[in-house]
This record gives structure tokens, sequence and C-alpha cells, in this order.
């Protein structure tokens, strides 16, 4: 049986026991391509991984050039003149072991072997099908760039550096995943980030160990305090201008290979409110645009949770009208307010889920089906009143105003549901409370999550409570050092 001890094992100097042995760890997969042949008057090998390379690149810059070389002593004399004389590829590196070797390999480099020697030389050459750089789903903007994050770590390194050519900018890449071999990259400003923050995010790195890195959700946690969260304290952007904008203030990111995603650490709860348009259009209307965004939160969060606790337990806070609007559509339903309200919050999540994990081709049927069959029928039968269905789609239209939030909104929203049936106003109240506190004690590395409402900070709030011009920004603009504890 196959275990993990190949990974550091040297390779051998003998070239077909050296091809028989990367053979049987691959398990002979139909992948792999060992093309052997001879340069120099020595014995060679390029291994290399179906689908991982471009063929015009290494036929070009691999093939032609490397069998051209003249006659050499041997394989030591072979590889000097490749790494001294050649450039071959920009890509460069070599591997010593199987374990680095089948890294590379599998990263599209193409690998030279050769007869008397314990090393071999890669040479990068990807051309992988990859998704073009698009207009990113989850943050679309109407005046920003229209570029977003790709799966390609490498790629998506580039976006940044584009925007951010300062010295100052670095990137440090690294493998994490004992089976995946998953490439990351940390990214920051060295002259803007704390030392401290840095260092505790590195030893956060080290203590992960994980088979595979898969999505962003593999990650978090190991950077996150271990404490419970309502809300999360790293943020997530697939936009390269927002995370450059954060790497300015003195923020990390992190990359990973095959995510169209970077972590932001750490993140703020009043950043989940701001947008890159914002700084777009006049601060009046952004700011305007801003409370909204507030308000549609709390909107989201409680409303139908006080409209179940007042209809059960202080109606008379409601005018005799929507008093009698209220008596008159509930009167006929089967269900107790609080149970009609939590079966349409329910529905509402299976359809939402079903028109996600649908095909696209199909989805439509899915908006028929709810809107006509599900929402008329049910209305017109008396099975669910319309001040209710009302209620609840305001709030969970709000709820995609910010959508940062929005998982954690969901789970609140069915909290203050339970509490405000369960104890009316008081119980909202408590909870309420209880969340504030919750969201007042979230920190992590020592950096709070609600600054800069607290610790309060007056020169924060020109870009939390109002959005204040550039002109008053430029004249001093905060870094996340000054939030630290």
């Amino acid at each position: 049986m196959l275990t993990e001890d190949y990974y550091y094992k040297p390779l051998n100097p003998e070239l077909k026991a050296n091809i028989e042995e990367i053979k049987r760890i691959s398990g002979g997969s139909s992948d792999l391509l060992v093309n052997e042949f001879v340069t120099g008057g020595i014995k060679c090998a390029l291994l290399c991984c179906e689908g991982m390379l471009s063929t015009s690149t290494i036929t070009e810059l691999i093939l032609r050039p490397i069998t051209q070389i003249p006659a050499m002593e041997d394989s030591h004399r072979l590889f000097a003149h490749i790494q001294n004389n050649m450039l071959l590829s920009v890509d460069r590196t070599d591997a010593k072991n199987y374990g680095d070797l089948f890294r590379t390999l599998n990263s599209g480099f193409a690998v030279l072997i050769a007869q008397g020697i314990n090393k071999a030389l890669a040479f990068g050459v990807q051309g992988y099908a990859v998704r073009g750089i698009d207009e990113p789903s989850g943050e679309a903007n109407i005046m920003g760039a229209h570029e977003g994050f790709v799966e390609v770590v490498r790629t998506n390194m580039s976006l940044i550096r584009r925007r951010l050519k300062s010295p100052f900018l670095v990137m440090e890449l690294f493998i994490k995943g004992d089976k995946s071999h998953t490439d990351m990259c940390l990214c920051y400003m060295q002259d803007r980030v704390p030392k401290k923050l840095l260092e505790e995010i590195k030893n956060s790195l080290d203590k992960m160990e994980l088979e595979s890195i898969l999505s962003t959700g593999y990650v978090r946690p190991f950077m996150e305090s271990r404490s419970f969260e309502i809300f999360n304290s790293t943020g997530t952007t697939e936009r390269p201008d927002v995370l450059c904008s954060k790497l300015i203030e003195g923020r990390v990111a992190v990359l990973i290979d095959g995510v169209p995603f970077a972590i932001i650490i750490p993140r703020l709860f009043c950043e989940s409110f701001q947008t890159l348009d914002d700084y777009a259009f006049m601060p009046c209307y952004s700011t305007f645009i801003r409370w909204i965004k507030y308000g549609a939160f709390i909107v989201s969060v409680i409303l139908p949770a006080l409209y179940v606790a007042i209809a059960e337990y202080n109606p008379e806070l409601l005018n005799s009208t929507l008093l009698m609007i209220l008596v008159e559509s509930e009167k006929n339903a089967p269900l107790s307010l609080f149970a009609e309200t939590m079966g349409v919050l329910l529905m509402y999540e299976v359809i939402r889920e079903a028109g996600i994990r649908l095909p696209k081709p199909v989805g439509g049927a899915v908006s028929i089906v709810s809107g006509l069959i599900i929402g008329d029928a049910a209305v017109s039968s008396g099975l669910i009143s319309t001040p209710l269905l009302t209620i609840t789609a305001l709030a969970v239209i709000s709820g995609y105003v910010v959508p940062e939030l929005n998982p954690a909104v969901t789970l609140l929203r069915f909290a203050f549901l339970i509490s405000g049936s369960t104890l009316g106003l008081f119980g909202i109240s408590l909870l309420a409370c209880a969340v504030l506190v919750n969201i007042c004690s979230t920190e992590d590395y020592g950096f709070p999550y609600t600054a800069p409402i607290s610790p309060f900070k007056p020169k924060g709030m020109r870009d939390t409570a109002v959005r204040t011009g550039f002109r008053k920004m430029q004249s001093g603009g905060f870094t996340v050092e000054e939030y630290h504890e």
C-alpha cells in the first residue's frame, strides 16, 4: 500500500529505476506522459501531465532547444549547461525528492530527469483550461471596474499587482493540504500591516493541517476566534479593487488556488454596508444609500418578529385601521400567526435553495411554481394572510441588500421570530441585547469587529455613519492599526 513516505524520498540516479518508481507512485495514471530521448549523449526523460500544459509552448521553448544540446561529459554537466546557458522558461525550479517532483508535475510543469543524477529540472509551461476574467457575480457595481478574481491564483496575483505597483506589496506563495498541495498566497503591504498581526496570521496558517483546501470555508475557521461568533470576523471578496483598498488600510489577504474569492483579515462589521460605488457618487447620495442599507438590515432581521409580537401581545400599538385589516385577514387562517410566519420563511428558504441548485434552464420553473401556484393559491385559499406574506417578502428582500451578512441574517430572523412569539417585545429586546453583546465582543488578533463605533474612533466615523468627501478624507486616511486594542 502506498503511503506518504514517498514525499521525502530522494530521486534515484538510475533513469530506468527512477521512471519505474514514478509510475509506481502514480499508480500508472493515464495522464502521466513519459518521453524518453537522448540529448548531449545522455539518456533523459521529459515528464508532463496531459492537459496541464501548452503543446505549442513546450515545443518552442523546451523540446527544440533541449534536443540540440551538444555532447556532454555527464548528466551533471548537462544540467549545469541547461541551468546556466539556456533560459527555456522564466518559471524554473528543481526537485530533489518525489514529493517536489509530483507537485511541480501536477502544477503544469515539464520535468526533466536524466541518467546518473538524482535531481530533476522543472520548467513552467502551463496551458490548462481556465475561466476568463469576467465581472464578479456577487459584487456588482455601476461605476467601478468589471473585473473579478478567477480560479488561478497567479492570475489573481497579477490583477492585484496591476493595481498596486508599489514595491511594498508583498505576495508570499506557500503550499497547504497534505493531499491537494494547494497553492496559497499571503498578500500585504509591508509598510502598512502591523507586524504582530502578520506574525499571528502566519502562526494560524502554520497550525492548519488539512488534507485538502477546496474553498475559503476550509481556511476561515483557522483565521477566526474559537469563541461563538454570530457574524464572520473575516471577510471575502471577488473584486481585486476592493482587496487593494483593504491592503492599503493594513489588512492581510489570503488567495487560494482554485477559488475566485480572497479572504480579508481582519473584517469590520461596518464594511458589510460599504460598496465601491459609494466612492463614485456624491457623498450626500452615498450617505443616503448607506443609511438605507442600515435600515434594510434591521428590517430584515426583526420585521417578522415584530409583526408576530405586536399582533399577539400588544395589538394596542396598532391604529384602528391596521388592527381591523389584521383581524379580517387572520380570522379565517387555520394556523397560528407564529406557525404561518415560520412556514412562509421556511418555504422561502426551500425555494431559494432549489433555485440555486437547479440547472439554469429549469430555474425559471421554480419562480413560476413559487410565485403563481404556492403564493397566489395559499393567499386565495386563506391558508396564509396577505399582510403576513407582505411582511415576510419585505424582510426577505431587505436581506439581499447586505449579501455578505445574509447567512447570519437568515438565522437571526428565525431566532427573533421564536423569541418574539414566546415573550413578545420583551423577548425581542432581550435577544437584541444578546446579539449586540456578541458583536461587540467579537475580535480577531486584537482588532474589534465593531470598530470604529466601539471602541469609538471619530476619524473612522467619516466613512461609517456618513461618507465624507475625498478632500477631507485625504488629509489623514486611517489604517487598521488604529483599531488595535
